[in-house]
């Protein structure tokens, strides 16, 4: 791999088990870097599957591993889905327990179904104000719902 020069080229490989994600800010960057994968796997004796790598794209998003990694100039990752997630479990509690239940249950419930699919990749990110700022959001318009209440400041005192 000593083709390649690290220092002049910005480019990221992100491997999980058989999958190998290259990300490159260019495409000449995005070559040199396929070059050195290529070469070092014919030192290891392995081999790329050529048939699903004959086209490669040029995108600006794509989803790896349940993350919707976007084009930007530093890493970002969109946080919609995740959101919907939480939107959707959350409402399917409320939907099947009502009102019937304690706070504490439905609370329990929304942490251990809900929380999981909103959090789910954020820990490898760093979230900027406005991404915080959202996810937030989420977070209080589900206890609003949950308190039965518009006011953000009753919600704010049961954190």
């Amino acid at each position: 791999m000593n083709d390649v020069d690290y220092y002049s080229t910005s480019c990221h490989v992100i491997l999980y088990t058989d999958d190998i994600l290259l990300l490159a800010s260019s495409i000449s960057e995005l070559e040199k870097l396929l070059h050195a994968c290529e070469n070092e796997l014919l030192w290891l004796d392995m081999s790329i599957n050529f048939k699903s790598a004959s086209s490669l794209p040029w995108v600006t998003e794509i989803k790896y591993l349940g993350v919707h990694v976007v084009r930007s100039k530093v890493f970002k990752c969109d946080i919609r889905d995740e959101k919907r997630s939480f939107y959707r479990s959350a409402n399917e509690i409320f939907g099947k327990i009502g009102r019937f239940v304690p706070e504490d249950v439905t609370l329990q419930l929304i942490q251990s179904k809900c929380m999981p699919a909103l959090l789910y990749g954020l820990d490898a990110l760093t979230l900027n104000k406005s991404e915080i700022t959202s996810l937030d959001f989420v977070i209080n318009q589900c206890f609003m719902k949950l308190f039965c209440t518009s006011d953000i400041n009753i919600v704010q005192q049961m954190f």
